[in-house]
Order: structure tokens, then C-alpha cells, then sequence
């Protein structure tokens, strides 16, 4: 079995040591005329194509006093135009065979369609058509103002976990947007209008400040060919100026949070701290806190956490670290324990610390460090396997202000980290006056 697992082991290192000699994505990209940035990615072992529209605005990008507005005008985006009234772009799509959705983010609104790649000419008609031509009644806004709110309710109302989020959110930034609920907050959700709306609308829904991915069994001079005759005759907007968001001043306080509900069944606690972004042709650092993180919090016994709170010394259920650097604006590291049952939060904390402490004093585990790298390198070739992924990995770097070039770079990036430089930003990131820590309890109703 030894001698099988050492073959197995050696059969992957030379795979993906060929695998990395190989071509890069597959990947076009060209601006038309109207300033619209088209990317493509071709995929022929199926006759699909993902098509995708991204815009450069998100929820962090809505003026002051209202919030929800751009993922407001997200689902009204599917209320029609005078071509493909109310109910009959989505209907369109499955009529075709494929399937269609939409997402905000602080950053960026998304709309997809999965279809036969015959079909691409049609979802580049009705998508374009409401770019600009988007068609709103008094009602129909109302009703899906309704809408959102009974999904806040749901997803965030109802659920103690959201909630924690959305407070800690709310206290990691002191003046940043980032601090804001994409969904918005109740009470300025339900004074969105029609005019606010449109008025979004009109502003940011533009050639000039969207992005089209296109993946799947396409070819470039096709996509261009389909692109210049559906979206090349909209006309760019002046509307659209660069984001000028308000920034982060300084931060000089720890700051610690306990939210307390009835309906928690397990307490948990989470600390975060603010933490650099992937910046264009700068994305060293943001790679080292990848590895950080997954040194830290990843999956079981072969991360810090995991071998020392829940298998060493048995006091935490689960643990975990993220660092997500995708993002417009400075982002969040962040780590979660959820304690055993009769381990108080505040012992779990403690345990916490003392692993960042021995890791900052012993530094890197150099053979868990080189099973990381082999491991995100295997990744990064695996997901070549996903068209949809990968049109959602461009469109989302586009979308934050990341280029082609250095989507592509960064599994050579990440290659590239050493074990000083994670030392280098844990010691940039461990900064306690730039966190939050967060307590989950159930509160005791008598």
C-alpha cells in the first residue's frame, strides 16, 4: 500500500508539473467601439456557451441614505422592455433550453445565461435590449419592493448567523460601504422608489461601464461579429464617471461585539481584521494570505487550527480561516471556532490566540507548505475543467478592476509565495487595532 500511495504521489507531482508547461486559458479580449469590454473563452468540447454581462456597479457604489438599490434594481432588471415585456426574458431563455440568473455584490451586478451555443445571437438581443431599454410601472416596482424585503427576512431576519455577520460588517468598517448589507437595511429598503431606481438605472447601466464574458464553444471573430451587432449601436454614457467610494481612515481600536438570540443552537466566535486586496499587477501580498489562511483554518488536521483545537487537545467542533482578496476596496482575513459545547468563548478565544501567537514565534511548516502549493496549483488546473468558473472568474476580476493579464498570472503568483512571505503579511495582518471579534450566544429567556 506504501509503495502504491509513493507511486500515486509521484504520478500527480510529474502531472502537474506537465500540466504547468502547457497553454494558459484560452482567452480573447477586445473593447468595442462604445467602450464595452468583451472576453472570451473558448471551450469546444460541448455545444454550450455561458454568456455573462457584468457591470462595474454594486451595492457599495449606491448613494448615501439607499441601501439595497442596486440589487433592487437587479430583479427589477427582469420586469421587460417594450420587445420582451414583463416575465418573457427568463421565459425565452428556458423556451431555448438554457437557464438564466443574476447576483449583486459590493462590487458588481452579474446576469447569466446558460444555453446552447447556437442560441448566443438571442441572449445577445434581449440582453442588450435591457441595457437601455428597461420598461418600470408604478405597481410592478412596489410588488417587487415587497419582494426584496421578504427576502431580507428570510435570509437575514430569520437567521442569527446573518444577522452576526451583517453587525460585524457594520463595526470592521468605520466609513467604508463595505459596512452597508448588499440587501440593504430595512427601513431604507422600504423607501426605495421607481425614481431611485431608473435614476441607478440610467447612470450606470451602460456600454461604457460593462463587461461581457462570453464561454463555451465559441470562437472570437464570432463573439465580436455578434457583439458589434447587438451591443455596438447602444450608445456610451456620460453618466458613467470612475467610483469614488469613501475609504477607510485609520484604524486604532480593537473592536469586539456579542450578539445575543434565543434561537442559536450553538455559539461561535469570529474574528476578522482588514486586510489588502488583489490590486493590478500587484498581487503578491494577496497571495500570501491564501496561504495563510489555508495554513491557519484549512480543511482538518492539516491546518494550525484544526490540528490544535480539534485533535490535539479536543475543545472546538469546527474552525476554519478565509481571505477572499477579490474585491474593489481593502477586504476582510477572518477566522471562526465554534467550541464544543462545555467550552466557554472565552476559552476557545484564548486557545485561538495562543495558535496565531505560536505560529507568528515557530513560523512555517515547510512540508504543509509545499503540500499547499501543490495543492492550489491542482486547483488552479482543475478549474479549467468549468466554463461557467472560469466566465465567473474573469467577469469578476474585470469587474474589480483586475486585467486579463493578471487573472492569468496568478497561479504564478501563487507559485511564487515563500514561507517569509506569509510571515511578512501575517505580521501586516495580525494588526489587533484593525479587528473585530465577534460572540454568537444564545440568549437565556426565562
Amino acid at each position: 500500500m506504501m509503495r502504491l500511495s509513493r507511486l500515486l504521489v509521484a504520478t500527480c507531482s510529474l502531472f502537474l508539473a506537465g500540466a504547468g508547461a502547457g497553454r494558459a486559458d484560452d482567452v480573447t479580449s477586445f473593447t468595442l467601439d462604445n467602450g464595452m469590454q468583451v472576453v472570451v473563452i473558448e471551450d469546444h468540447r460541448a455545444p454550450v456557451v455561458v454568456h455573462m454581462v457584468w457591470y462595474r456597479v454594486g451595492s457599495a457604489d449606491e448613494p448615501p441614505g439607499k441601501s439595497g438599490l442596486a440589487h433592487f434594481t437587479e430583479h427589477l432588471m427582469f420586469k421587460g422592455t417594450d420587445s420582451f415585456p414583463e416575465g418573457a426574458f427568463s421565459d425565452l431563455v428556458e423556451a431555448n433550453g438554457g437557464s438564466d440568473n443574476a447576483f449583486t455584490s459590493y462590487d458588481y451586478t452579474g446576469y447569466h445565461q446558460r444555453v446552447a451555443a447556437d442560441r448566443l445571437a438571442l441572449m445577445m438581443e434581449m440582453e442588450a435590449d435591457r441595457m437601455t431599454g428597461l420598461t418600470l410601472g408604478e405597481a410592478e416596482v412596489l410588488t417587487e419592493r415587497d419582494v426584496i424585503l421578504e427576502e431580507r427576512n428570510q435570509r437575514t431576519e430569520n437567521s442569527p448567523g446573518a444577522l452576526f455577520t451583517e453587525q460585524r460588517n457594520a463595526v470592521q468598517y468605520v466609513n467604508h460601504p463595505y459596512g452597508i448589507p448588499v440587501i440593504g437595511w430595512r427601513a431604507e429598503m422600504e423607501g426605495l422608489t421607481r425614481a431611485d431606481a431608473l435614476e441607478f438605472y440610467r447612470r450606470h447601466y451602460a456600454p461604457n461601464n460593462a463587461i461581457l464574458v462570453v464561454a463555451g464553444d465559441v470562437t472570437p471573430d464570432d463573439v465580436r461579429a455578434l457583439a458589434d451587432t447587438y451591443y455596438g449601436p447602444i450608445a456610451p454614457s456620460d453618466a458613467v464617471t470612475p467610483r469614488a467610494r469613501p475609504q477607510e481612515p485609520p484604524q486604532r481600536a480593537e473592536r469586539r461585539l456579542t450578539l445575543a438570540d434565543a434561537r442559536v443552537a450553538q455559539p461561535y466566535l469570529v474574528r476578522s481584521y482588514l486586510a489588502p486586496e488583489r490590486d493590478p499587477g500587484d498581487q503578491k501580498t494577496a497571495a500570501a494570505l491564501v496561504y495563510l489562511a489555508e495554513l491557519l483554518g484549512g480543511e482538518g488536521a492539516t491546518s494550525l487550527l484544526g490540528q490544535k483545537l480539534m485533535f490535539e487537545e479536543p475543545t472546538a467542533l469546527y474552525t476554519a480561516a478565509w481571505y477572499s482578496g477579490t474585491s474593489l476596496d481593502d477586504t476582510t482575513f477572518g477566522m471562526i471556532v465554534v467550541p464544543s459545547p462545555e467550552v466557554p468563548l472565552q476559552e476557545a478565544e484564548a486557545r485561538m490566540d495562543a495558535v496565531i501567537a505560536e505560529f507568528m514565534e515557530t513560523g512555517v511548516d515547510l512540508a504543509l507548505f509545499e503540500s499547499l502549493k501543490m495543492q492550489l496549483r491542482a486547483s488552479n488546473i482543475y478549474e479549467k475543467d468549468s466554463v461557467a468558473g472560469l466566465a465567473q472568474k474573469y467577469g469578476q476580476a474585470l469587474a474589480v478592476g483586475l486585467t486579463v493579464e493578471d487573472v492569468q498570472a496568478w497561479p504564478d503568483v501563487l507559485q511564487a509565495v515563500t514561507p517569509d512571505d506569509v510571515m511578512d503579511a501575517a505580521r501586516m495582518v495580525f494588526d489587533r487595532r484593525a479587528s473585530v471579534t465577534g460572540w454568537l450566544v444564545r440568549e437565556e429567556t426565562q
